[in-house]
């Protein structure tokens, strides 16, 4: 039991452990003080949701509870009807839900993407969502959020994984379209937050030449435009001729550099922005031939600095590597378990084939 900071107005609640406040279910984590769960896998009644992507961000909710980004991408990508009803909530507004106290920070994950505090007592948990420390132009910085528990994603839990550079990474990619200017540049990303941050990123290295999307990337993106992120000139691959595409850089779904839309393109150069380019391997198999070390989660350094930084004495580690980092809890003399929920993992984009 956590060491008790402050007189508690009764004995029941001094008691309270972790898991009276957040419990593991089939669909995910639940809170039955507050009747609501976060970043459920199946329809739940009601649902606080961290951030859009597809593995966190489901449809079919009675109700849900997200940031108003959140609950714009979850239109875009699923329809008005995605939900019984939807509630925005701003960084940092104190709701009570049922016996619990709630609130949202962000994460610097994506747009909108949003860390969860729940309190009963005086006892505070952090479910984290996915997340990162590394700076980010098209979204708010993370927060860090003192906690008692803190529920981490692991995504890129193992010492391997380090993501200094990627400022580094856009100069490599910069490079090569300088060194292959008879070619196009094709450059996977995720369609929702690292497509535009790799465009952010282009711009902020001083590229100011027309950048391409493939369709599929194109409603989201716009949408970051809305909200007053500024990409530069865009504009769809569609309709353009090939010779034009000559010294181009294009942002694309991953599965579309494999795709017979690619054919396109002149003697394509095929890139892809992620974490998981520190893996040769990964490359390899996707037929990578200049990956990108760029990530939108956390590495490493940033997983255990985080940690840290919650004062959290105890971890339920969550989506990835959990077995290194629960080890790395255990030798800091931290409480910590894994919680082993599927459903989770690196967004594959399921609008990646046919441009849409």
């Amino acid at each position: 039991m956590l060491p008790l900071r402050t007189a508690w107005p009764n004995a029941y609640l001094s008691a309270m452990r972790p898991e009276d406040i957040l419990a593991l279910t089939p669909s995910g984590v639940c809170c039955k003080r507050g009747g609501f769960h976060i970043d459920p896998t199946r329809p739940v009644e009601k649902a606080l949701i961290t951030h859009g992507h597809s593995d966190h961000a489901r449809a079919g909710h009675g109700a849900v509870l997200a940031t108003q980004e959140t609950l714009d991408v979850m239109r875009l990508r699923y329809g008005e009807n995605f939900a019984g009803t939807a509630q925005a909530v701003r960084y940092g507004e104190a709701l009570t839900l049922g016996g619990a106290r709630v609130s949202f920070h962000p994460a610097g994950h994506v747009l909108g993407s949003a860390q969860i505090r729940v309190e009963c007592g005086d006892l505070r948990v952090v479910a984290s969502g996915d997340y990162k420390d590394r700076p980010d132009p098209t979204c708010a910085p993370l927060e860090v959020v003192p906690c008692d528990v803190f529920i981490t994603e692991a995504t890129f839990g193992l010492p391997v994984f380090r993501h200094h550079d990627a400022e580094g990474e856009i100069g490599k990619l910069l490079h090569s379209v300088a060194l292959f200017p008879e070619r196009a540049h094709l450059v996977g990303a995720y369609s929702l937050g690292k497509a535009q941050r790799v465009i952010a990123m282009l711009r902020a290295a001083g590229y100011d030449r027309t950048i391409y999307l493939h369709g599929a990337v194109e409603a989201i993106t716009r949408y970051y435009q809305s909200r007053g992120i500024d990409l530069g000139e865009l504009a769809l691959v569609r309709g353009a001729k090939k010779g034009e595409l000559a010294g181009t850089i294009t942002i694309c779904p991953p599965s579309a550099m494999s795709d017979l839309w690619s054919r396109r393109f002149p003697d394509p150069v095929l890139a892809f922005a992620s974490g998981w380019m520190r893996v040769r391997a990964r490359a390899r198999q996707r037929g990578v031939t200049l990956p990108l070390v760029i990530s939108d989660h956390a590495d490493w350094d940033g997983l255990t600095a985080t940690i840290d930084a919650t004062g959290a004495s105890e971890v339920w580690v969550t989506h990835g590597q959990e077995d290194a980092l629960v080890h790395w809890c255990t030798s800091k003399g931290l409480k910590a378990r894994p919680l082993d929920i599927a459903g989770y993992g690196d967004e594959e984009e399921a609008d990646g084939g046919a441009e849409a």
